[in-house]
């Protein structure tokens, strides 16, 4: 069966969307409900030194509206909180909390499980050979989350 470019992209497409919605489910049963992708891509741009919404929307390629719901949204969860600057008491900065770092921790080990749930089904090294292929294709750097405009960038970028 031939298949199109637009198939693999929907397939590519998919496979996210599978890992993410069962990740959010997962954390859900862990007690850290409503929790969406956007959230852990947020934290990880704060800790990489997105400490306001004007930086944290450059570094996700989002307006600045968004990037302050987004923010408001971590703060209702609280993921972060606004801290007074050291340097200048009149500025506040985003900071991760623990709450927000033990949300982060547990993540990665749904996403290990939800891993080990594909090796079981379709082999180790059929899972293993997507992700190297897929590597060839993007690059190692691909997606690095705290990186200015992750999400806009080619395999090139910086």
């Amino acid at each position: 069966m031939s298949r199109s470019g637009a198939d693999l992209a929907l397939l590519l497409l998919a496979g996210f969307r599978t890992l993410a919605d069962r990740a959010g489910a997962e954390l859900a049963e862990r007690g850290y409900e409503d929790v969406r992708s956007v959230h852990d891509f947020a934290l990880h741009s704060i800790l990489s030194g997105a400490d306001s919404a004007s930086e944290l929307a450059h570094r996700m390629s989002v307006t600045r509206q968004a990037a302050a719901k987004t923010i408001a949204a971590l703060e209702e969860r609280d993921f972060v909180e606004r801290q007074p600057d050291p340097a200048d008491r009149r500025r506040t900065r985003l900071h991760v909390t623990e709450r927000g770092l033990a949300m982060m921790r547990q993540g990665e080990a749904v996403f290990d499980e939800l891993r080990e749930q594909w090796e079981a089904q379709v082999g180790a090294a059929s899972v293993a050979a997507l992700e190297e292929a897929l590597r060839s294709l993007v690059g190692d750097r691909a997606i690095r989350l705290g990186s200015p405009g992750w999400g806009a960038r080619g395999p090139d970028a910086e």
